[in-house]
C-alpha cells in the first residue's frame, strides 16, 4: 500500500493557486493544499488522476469543483456519485463542514485511497460508501446529488432520481456540450416531474478564468 505524502517531503511542482483561493477556502485552505498534495502524489500513483494534471490541479480540478458548494446548504446531505478522486465531494466538504457528504464509489482501490485521504484531512463530515448509486435505493436518501464527468444527464437522472428526497436536487458539473445533453433529457425530466434545468456559470468570484457550468435540476 502506498503511503500518503509526508508534510515537508519533496513534492511535484503543483500549480500555484490563483489569487483569491486562500480567501475563498478560508480556514479550510491548509486542508485544501494538503488535498492538492494527495492528488499530485498518491492520486497519480494510484491512477486516480493523470500526471499531466499536476500543473492545473487548482483551476481544472479543485476550484472547478469547489464552486458547487455555493449551491449546497449547511444542512444538506450530499451524495457524490462516482466520486473517484473525491471530486467534487471533498472540496464541497471542506467548504461546507456542517453539511454531510457521502462519497459514492464502486471501485475498491479508489475507495481505499479516499479513505486514507479523508482520514488524513480529518473530514468528520464525510463518509464513504462502496457502491453504485442505483444500488442505494431504500438505503440512502440525499437532499443533493453531485456528479462530475460521470454520465450523460439522461443516465444520471435515471440513476439518482430514487435517492433524491422531495425538493432535493441534482448539481452536475458539465462541459460545453451540456445543452445537447439537456435536450436529450427533456422527456425524462417531464416524465419524472423534475424542474426545468438551470445552468449556473460560476467563477468563484473571479478566481476561475474558465468558469464552471453547474446544472441544477430540482425534484418536485
Amino acid at each position: 500500500m502506498t503511503d500518503l505524502p509526508e508534510t515537508g517531503s519533496e513534492l511535484p511542482e503543483i500549480e500555484t493557486p490563483p489569487v483569491g483561493t486562500e480567501e475563498y477556502f478560508g480556514a479550510a485552505f491548509p486542508a485544501a493544499q494538503r488535498y492538492a498534495e494527495h492528488l499530485a502524489t498518491t492520486g497519480i500513483e494510484w491512477g486516480l488522476i493523470g500526471p499531466r494534471e499536476v500543473d492545473r490541479l487548482w483551476t481544472r480540478h479543485i476550484l472547478n469543483c469547489a464552486v458547487v458548494a455555493e449551491y449546497v446548504g449547511e444542512s444538506d446531505v450530499v451524495g457524490d456519485v462516482g466520486s473517484g478522486a473525491g471530486l467534487p465531494g471533498i472540496p464541497i466538504a471542506l467548504l461546507r463542514p456542517d453539511a454531510k457528504i457521502v462519497l459514492i464509489e464502486p471501485m475498491e482501490r479508489r475507495v481505499e485511497w479516499l479513505s486514507m485521504v479523508v482520514d488524513d484531512l480529518g473530514l468528520e463530515n464525510v463518509r464513504i460508501v462502496r457502491a453504485r448509486v442505483e444500488e442505494l435505493v431504500d438505503e440512502e436518501m440525499f437532499t443533493v446529488v453531485t456528479a462530475r464527468a460521470v454520465k450523460a444527464m439522461t443516465t444520471l437522472i435515471e440513476w439518482t432520481r430514487e435517492v433524491i428526497s422531495p425538493g432535493g436536487r441534482i448539481l452536475a458539473l458539465k462541459g460545453a456540450s451540456v445543452e445537447g445533453e439537456l435536450v436529450k433529457a427533456k422527456k425524462l425530466i417531464k416524465r419524472y416531474r423534475l424542474s426545468q434545468p438551470k445552468i449556473h456559470v460560476v467563477d468563484g468570484g473571479g478566481i476561475l478564468e474558465v468558469p464552471s457550468r453547474v446544472v441544477e435540476i430540482v425534484k418536485k
